[in-house]
């Protein structure tokens, strides 16, 4: 089986999702992900999500090119979550064709996480798509055994880890416990480098993983050790964001290197 390439939505570096999806389709990317809501406060999407236009100019070009949906971003559980406040926002990813829906976790009350991701992947399940957990050191789900633990409690075909190298590295997991991981337990994994050693604190985190990850190779995260335990079949979004390299170079020459790169890593 071949491996499928995803153009992660902040690999784009802010260009429009139509820019985007013509992006992906030049550099050889099989799949593309787009962002509907917002990650927290300040960041600001394209009105895919209320922009009638906009949806049929990008669905047409993905028509075009032969690019799909992986992945849509994203879903936050806080404490105050509504899952039925998401549902203009299914409606619109299911007609864009997604399949997987980044989710992540602001609640730090782990109960009602559970009760509230279990039932997520009830609704997800109606449209045919998957719940991937996203854990980040700054989030209520800050470690990959946490976010196993979820998944494997809520015990529902449309839960899913999503494993990123970035948290990963940043978390204090072990290669033993992504090599332990199961594999029906992810959909796909997102790639990217970045700097060692590097400043701790939740905001330098965020800002990071928000703006300024790096090409894999340049950074100096153990990426050969990580990926020896990444599945050959498994789907990979290739995740940099890098608005001064994009200012530079052009994000999409950011987005050519980093899958040039990665398809390296993975000897592909």
């Amino acid at each position: 089986m071949t491996r499928a390439y995803s153009l992660a939505y902040l690999t784009g570096n802010g260009v429009d999702p139509v820019t985007a999806v013509g992006i992906a389709a030049e550099h050889g990317y099989d799949m593309i992900s787009f962002r509907l809501l917002p990650a927290g406060p300040g960041d600001k999407v394209y009105p895919l999500l209320e922009d009638d236009k906009l949806l049929a100019d990008v669905k047409a070009a993905m028509r075009a090119t032969g690019i799909t949906m992986a992945d849509a971003e994203l879903i936050r559980l806080n404490a105050d979550t509504r899952l039925d406040d998401f549902t203009p926002f299914l409606d619109r990813i299911a007609d864009l064709g997604a399949r997987h829906v980044l989710v992540a976790v602001g609640d730090t009350d782990m109960a009602r996480v559970q009760d509230t991701f279990t039932a997520l992947c009830e609704r997800l399940a109606g449209y045919g798509l998957t719940a991937d957990l996203e854990f980040m050191p700054w989030t209520g789900v800050k470690d990959l055994a946490t976010a196993r633990l979820i998944v494997e409690t809520a015990a529902h075909p449309a839960a899913a880890v999503l494993f990123d190298t970035l948290h990963f590295d940043r978390c204090g997991a072990t290669l033993a416990e992504f090599a332990e991981l199961p594999v029906q337990l992810m959909n796909y994994v997102q790639i990217c480098d970045g700097p060692v050693p590097y400043d701790t604190s939740d905001e330098a985190l965020i800002r990071v993983a928000r703006t300024a990850r790096m090409i894999p190779g340049e950074g100096g995260i153990d990426l050969a050790a990580i990926a020896r335990f990444i599945p050959p079949d498994m789907t990979v979004s290739v995740e940099v964001p890098n608005h001064d390299l994009a200012q530079r170079i052009g994000a999409s020459e950011v987005a050519r290197r980093a899958l040039a790169a990665t398809k390296e890593l993975l000897n592909d």
